[in-house]
């Protein structure tokens, strides 16, 4: 049997799904084909691959000294947090640790909050925002989105008519959201935001998010925070995430509260601006239609 025949042979082997056209509008694994009773030879090993990164993601350390040196050669972020990065430790000493125990993962260790409580005493201000940025579930995520999302949030930070009063930036290793609110505390911040790897999918190894929270303290339950996710390049982009923080940002500040009862209303306010010559009375969301 020839090559051609065999390659012919193997691609008659595989049926297609109906739904093949969908596939590209998603990430998601649809319409994949089967050979027989199994799934097509390339999307198993397409499922491998991606598998395999989802476990480097986890399992991967931050570079911290590269990250570091990263915040601090750029310009725009160095002149708005002034004081070169913290790097810091949460409870748990490594990775195997950090997964076994999530509650040691949201506690800062005892020598570091010690450190930055001094700090916090030795400075006397009074910090608007703390920026906090924790490794999570995917180091990756953070390497790779943390430095141009933080640069777009300075160059907004500036721009505001608000002067803001931000903290040094901490890098909190082996560390998940609720880290951020003993980082807040021992800083006396206002409010935290946390930048942190989101657990990696089989489409998605380096998915970062973004947690938002008023009066950061132990013990702050999840619902007290506002959260931003799926930045990255195939979901969503740094100036979207961006202008929804510093929204968020501005109204805790107003409001003095986050979480669910700070809604995010920047998209909406922006569809309704931009659409505002148009509303009228066929507007079916802010009017009823005449009956019969």
């Amino acid at each position: 049997m020839t090559k051609t025949s065999r390659t012919m042979q193997s691609k008659s082997v595989v049926i297609d799904s109906p739904w093949q056209q969908l596939r590209a509008l998603t990430s998601a694994r649809i319409a994949i084909g089967r050979s027989g009773t199994s799934i097509p030879t390339h999307e198993m090993l397409a499922f491998q691959l991606d598998h395999a990164k989802a476990i480097d993601a986890v399992h991967c350390q931050l570079d911290t000294n590269t990250l570091v040196s990263e915040l601090q050669d750029c310009p725009i972020i160095s002149s708005t947090f002034l004081h070169p990065p913290f790097v810091t430790h949460s409870q748990s000493h490594d990775r195997f640790t950090y997964l076994q125990r999530p509650d040691l993962g949201r506690k800062l260790c005892r020598k570091d909050q010690a450190l930055l409580t001094q700090y916090a005493i030795s400075t006397c201000v009074d910090f608007d925002l703390s920026l906090v940025i924790a490794d999570g579930l995917s180091s990756v995520a953070v390497q790779k989105h943390a430095i141009p999302f933080i640069q777009r949030l300075s160059i907004a930070l500036k721009n505001d008519d608000y002067a803001w009063s931000c903290s040094p930036i901490t890098i909190i290793k082996q560390g998940r959201v609720a880290a951020g609110d003993d980082i807040g505390q021992a800083l006396k911040a206002n409010m935290v935001l946390v930048i942190i790897g989101e657990r990696p999918g089989l489409s998605s190894p380096d998915s970062m998010g973004l947690y938002l929270t008023w009066a950061p303290r132990r013990g702050t339950q999840d619902g007290q925070r506002n959260c931003i996710s799926n930045i990255r390049q195939q979901g969503m982009s740094y100036d979207d995430a961006c202008h929804k923080a510093l929204y968020l940002a501005k109204q805790a500040r107003h409001k003095q509260l986050s979480g669910v009862e700070l809604k995010d209303h920047s998209v909406l306010t922006e569809q309704l601006s931009s659409a505002e010559p148009c509303l009228g009375q066929n507007n079916f969301l802010t009017h009823r239609q005449n009956q019969g």
